[in-house]
């Protein structure tokens, strides 16, 4: 399997085009020694030329100029994109699909409470529809249990859908009251070689079920939007904690690090970095924490092959 990460920031972006915190003004400032990061989204390929995007993010276009497995190559028209599966209804991780709305329809998939957002909420499935709508496959969802699914095309990769602990969109009717399914963490095995990885940008809290299903994992993809959870606060730039806009911090009791620390298999990679985040000072004494714990950033562009 070949991952490659084409945004890795929160929503807004690093640095965010309105944002005076001390990161953002750090980095144009020279201050920090920091990499910008646009909005958060991955792509997946067996062979390099069928891509599955995780999320089509407002940065899309920029993402798919950067990379150029995406891009026209063989039609007149076409993209390497075969298919998009939406990990939620986070303005942050859909408005995208308009940007790609010329190569309509698309194939999706995604659960029923995050189609029900897109097609009611924030109704970019029912705008799409002037452009020739798209294909939408529905994910399953028993409650809060893993459920696996199968995608065209990539027959040897099983996908495991996880519902998890997070939030709703701020538009959503259902924030502060997420139905399971709201959120979603994926566990992709590629049944040819045993290998695996789980992904959840989005991970306000953690289940019982979800400790052997990541700890049985080659790599997680893993929330690290903020690093402590009144962040936002000592920032000055918001008032929710992390855990209530339904991310789950890295230092702390019961944060990221320690529920990181009790793994030996999988590589950690932190993704979805929110821009207030000070482990994007990577001379940062947060920074040098995570290189300690053996715990990576992900970055624009950081390609791993499992």
């Amino acid at each position: 399997m070949k991952i490659h990460v084409l945004g890795s920031a929160a929503g807004g972006g690093f640095p965010q085009w309105n944002c005076n915190c001390e990161m953002c003004a750090g980095y144009r400032a020279n201050r920090i020694r920091a990499t910008a990061r646009t909005q958060s989204s991955i792509a997946l390929s067996i062979d390099g030329i069928s891509w599955i995007l995780f999320n089509t993010s407002p940065d899309i276009r920029q993402q798919i100029a950067d990379f150029p497995a995406l891009q026209p190559n063989r039609e007149l028209r076409d993209t390497g994109i075969s298919q998009i599966i939406f990990m939620d209804s986070q303005i942050d991780h859909t408005t995208g699909l308009l940007m790609l709305r010329e190569g309509c329809p698309h194939s999706i998939w995604c659960t029923e409470p995050v189609q029900r957002d897109l097609s009611e909420n924030f109704p970019i499935l029912t705008m799409l529809q002037h452009w020739g709508g798209n294909r939408i496959n529905t994910i399953p969802v028993d409650g809060y249990e893993p459920s696996s699914f199968k995608i065209p095309g990539f027959e040897t990769l099983e996908f495991t859908a996880v519902p998890l602990l997070s939030n709703a969109p701020p538009y959503s009717p259902r924030r502060d009251r997420p139905d399971p399914g709201d959120n979603i963490g994926i566990r992709v095995e590629d049944k040819s070689s045993g290998q695996s990885f789980f992904y959840a940008p989005g991970l306000g809290q953690i289940q019982d079920h979800l400790i052997p299903l990541m700890a049985n994992s080659d790599l997680l993809l893993v929330d690290g939007t903020v690093w402590r959870n009144d962040e936002m606060q000592q920032r000055g730039v918001g008032t929710r904690l992390g855990t209530e806009m339904g991310h789950l911090p890295q230092s702390g009791e019961g944060g990221m690090i320690e529920l990181l620390s009790q793994f030996e298999r999988p590589r950690k990679v932190l993704i979805h970095i929110n821009n207030t985040n000070p482990i994007l000072d990577e001379e940062s004494s947060e920074r040098a924490l995570l290189t300690e714990q053996g715990i990576e950033v992900a970055f624009d562009g950081m390609s791993i092959e499992l």
